[in-house]
């Protein structure tokens, strides 16, 4: 049976996601810091922003299934508020859970991967790396680190069988929004903060089921020749077209409008 590791898979995306690969057939470890074991899922402790917690999850699952197929990085959490006044340690952490803890769990698997001459690595994005969001400034900034990581490891692994991709999906209705750290302290100076935090959670809580995304995920750990990027949900595919053909000036007041 094919292995996966999936990190963040103790809610949302991450269950859904475990859930699928399981009833596929897929022997399936599911990597948080506070899940547990359920039906052919197990579950192994794992903080990913600290690389010694990666190295030992990823060694677990090589000395009890022997391989590792597919790695969905999925682990994530945002924060919101005014760039102005977020603190740095708090930017720092929303690098180091959603882009450094993708690298920690990325450069665990490589080696095993590299050895094997075959692996998958699926890397969840956001659409907000393509259309970054007002008062998630640094949520956006670490996906957008995410998908040029991405792009950049494909080419790195391709020699090794190592195929690469990223999937940036839209809103989806999971439980992210009310975990979402929130800083409205600089609300009288930006009347807009929370109007725009206010659209964006509505509209996540309007969106997609975990569930869609997990087929999508299942889908490209399965496509022979994935896409580097891809969506989920026709109208982001439709907005990413039309990323491409208008101007970023464009599209940057056409976002500033709906959040504002």
């Amino acid at each position: 049976m094919p292995t996966l590791i999936i990190t963040g898979g103790s809610s949302g995306i991450g269950a859904a996601t475990a859930q699928l690969f399981a009833r596929r057939g897929y022997t399936v470890f599911e990597l948080s810091r506070h899940g547990k074991d359920a039906q052919n899922i197990k579950h192994i402790t794992c903080d990913v922003t600290k690389p010694e917690d990666c190295q030992r999850a990823v060694s677990a699952v090589v000395d009890n299934a022997g391989k590792i197929d597919v790695l969905v990085s999925n682990a994530g959490f945002g924060i919101s508020g005014a760039v102005e006044f977020t603190e740095a340690n708090e930017a720092r952490r929303q690098f180091d859970v959603n882009f450094f803890g993708t690298v920690n769990i990325v450069k665990a698997v490589t080696p095993y991967m590299r050895r094997q001459q075959h692996g998958r690595i699926i890397l969840v994005g956001s659409m907000a790396a393509v259309f970054p969001i007002p008062f998630q400034a640094f949520y956006s900034a670490s996906k957008a680190a995410v998908s040029a990581f991405a792009h950049a490891l494909r080419n790195e692994l391709r020699p090794f069988g190592i195929i690469v991709s990223c999937l940036l999906p839209g809103d989806v209705k999971t439980s992210f929004t009310d975990r979402r750290d929130k800083n409205l302290s600089a609300s009288d100076i930006y009347p807009a903060m929370q109007r725009a935090v206010a659209v964006m959670e509505h509209d996540e809580q309007n969106g997609m089921q975990p569930q869609c995304i997990a087929r999508k995920l299942l889908q490209l750990a399965r496509r022979r020749r994935p896409p580097l990027y891809t969506t989920a949900g026709l109208q982001y595919h439709l907005f990413a077209f039309l990323n491409k053909l208008l101007p970023a000036s464009l599209v940057c007041r056409l976002v500033g409008k709906i959040y504002s």
